[in-house]
């Protein structure tokens, strides 16, 4: 009797774990801030815009896991692949769709190094973009 019992609980167990992984993940928008080891007062200046423009602006879409911010040195060991991937030379704000798993759409956000004078212009340049972005996710 416990057998059979065991049995039906590790094929129900099965079966919603293989339901888990074929279903579609959520989409999201990812928004990565690559750096180098190297860095000047600028740079970070240019993450600390980036963070609070994000976190200010989208704290739903940040807690409901829509949106990522996400800091990387693409100097670390693992991470060489995005300069290649988003044909980075400097530092750079990507922001990045992914759709059930699978990135669709990416943009360089280049105009943060024109903005970075004028911090008000700064983060409505990173609002606008995010949320249209944001728009695209299911």
């Amino acid at each position: 009797m416990y057998k059979k019992l065991f049995l039906i609980i590790c094929i129900l167990g099965f079966i919603v774990v293989s339901y888990a992984a074929e279903k579609p993940s959520a989409d999201k928008v990812y928004a990565y801030y690559f750096h180098g080891s190297m860095r000047c007062p600028t740079c970070y200046k240019l993450e600390q815009y980036s963070r609070e423009a994000i976190e200010t602006n989208f704290k739903d879409a940040l807690a409901s896991g829509k949106l990522e911010f996400k800091v990387v040195n693409v100097e670390d060991r693992g991470n060489e692949h995005y300069g290649k991937d988003y044909q980075l030379y400097t530092k750079s704000l990507i922001l990045s769709l992914v759709e059930n798993g699978k990135e669709i759409k990416w943009k360089n956000m280049d105009k943060i190094w024109e903005y970075v004078g004028n911090k008000q212009r700064f983060i409505d340049y990173i609002k606008s973009e995010v949320a249209n972005f944001l728009k695209e996710t299911k």
